[in-house]
């Protein structure tokens, strides 16, 4: 394995629990709520540990959780496959769907979207 495929590996396993726990974090009905009833903008992203464009999606999330500008977006990851009753709740019928809210308004979604500009954008959605 090349360093950039095990960089890559790494960051896509360390992304749903990434230092920054109190911005982004595995999807938690309690702590969606709370940011939703506190009108936090909010990302959604729901991802497979399988999905290839789940991963080219990874890097661009981290580095918007990083992001000073972002530092009261809430970013939460519901995982595909084991989080069947949260996916059929948002509606969500595809890996690498980002779903932007702000408090308990839905402003926009995208499905396999792997561009940084277009992410950057539906992530500006959450600050209406």
């Amino acid at each position: 394995m090349n360093r950039r495929a095990l960089l890559a590996a790494t960051l896509f396993a360390a992304l749903p629990f990434a230092a920054r726990a109190a911005t982004q974090a595995p999807f938690d009905q309690a702590a969606f709520a709370a940011a939703q009833a506190a009108g936090k903008p909010i990302l959604v992203a729901v991802h497979a540990s399988w999905c290839p464009t789940c991963a080219k999606q990874r890097p661009i999330i981290a580095d918007l959780a990083a992001a000073a500008a972002n530092k009261d977006l809430m970013i939460f990851v519901v995982d595909f496959d084991a989080q069947k009753e949260i996916v059929r709740n948002f509606g969500v019928r595809m890996q690498s769907t980002l779903i932007a809210f702000h408090g308990k308004t839905e402003r926009d979604r995208s499905t396999g979207v792997t561009d940084a500009a277009s992410i950057n954008a539906l992530v500006a959605k959450t600050y209406a």
